[in-house]
């Protein structure tokens, strides 16, 4: 039988979106400190370049090519987002926005292991 990856997979993620919360709430924090510059960690999907779960090149043209791993970056000044006068890059809306994001994918990922976990009992008690 063939390991179920997707817990591990989940698992990842959480702890993903546990670093991404502690950054987002790090920014709101220093709402007002002089010169702090907004921070966000990268996307989800680099991290999945590195796990152990790859996908097989079948055909010459197939990417193969892993990107760097996930890391905490200082988020550039956007268009939208002015820099403030003491130097701070944080905008409230934005981070609050990115929380919403991280409340979203968590109660997805949870969801999707809750239903799984049933899916894999009703196998067994047959």
């Amino acid at each position: 039988m063939e390991p179920i990856q997707l817990f591990e997979l989940a698992s990842r993620q959480a702890r993903w979106l546990t670093v991404r919360q502690n950054v987002v709430a790090g920014n709101i924090a220093n709402a007002n400190t002089p010169h702090y510059k907004a921070k966000d960690v990268q996307p989800f999907e680099s991290v999945l370049q590195n796990t152990g779960i790859q996908m097989a090149a079948t055909h010459r043209a197939h990417f193969t090519e892993s990107p760097e791993a996930a890391q905490v970056t200082e988020v550039s000044a956007l268009d939208d987002v002015a820099v403030q006068q003491s130097g701070n890059s944080v905008a409230l809306e934005e981070e609050m926005m990115k929380t919403g994001e991280i409340k979203r994918d968590y109660e997805l990922n949870a969801g999707l292991v809750k239903a799984f976990h049933r899916m894999m009992l009703m196998t067994v008690r047959k």
